[in-house]
């Protein structure tokens, strides 16, 4: 994101570039974790973290860039913060609050808008609200999954 920020010769490009290859790679780990079985506890921990710093990062260089209304980063990355300490709580009382296909789609549209946004594509606006609209809703979902945790 800093070369996009700071205005470097094909900063964009280069942001966007290194913002999709970041994105198919945890995409591509999380693949083969499963599909080798070789998903760990710190590994469930960890890559949902990687997501949101990875996420957090873009969107904030877009509502910096003037790509992204700020209200809807807001929107989007006071969920992520949430649902992940929620998951940290579920964490401390030994309980795994997995990844859910909502989430995962959530993540999926998030990158892809991201994406959008940084390319300046037009369907990257209605993308990301959209993919605000998957974010609140698997957040809730989330809480709800997470309730038990709460109560204690």
């Amino acid at each position: 994101m800093v070369f996009a920020i700071f205005k470097l010769p094909y900063g964009e490009t280069i942001a966007t570039i290194l913002f999709v290859i970041a994105a198919l790679t945890d995409y591509l780990d999380g693949y083969l974790a499963r599909k080798g079985k070789m998903v760990t506890k710190l590994g469930a921990l960890i890559d949902p973290v990687a997501d949101k710093l990875l996420i957090t990062g873009a969107l904030l260089s877009l509502v910096q860039l003037n790509k992204l209304n700020a209200l809807i980063a807001m929107v989007i990355l006071g969920r992520e913060f949430a649902v992940m300490g929620l998951r940290l709580v579920a964490a401390s009382y030994g309980t795994e609050i997995k990844v859910s296909k909502l989430g995962k789609l959530k993540t999926t549209v998030q990158f892809v808008a991201v994406t959008a946004l940084m390319l300046g594509l037009k369907i990257g606006t209605p993308l990301i609200y959209i993919s605000a609209i998957i974010t609140v809703i698997s957040g809730v979902e989330y809480y709800i999954k997470g309730a038990h945790v709460l109560k204690e």
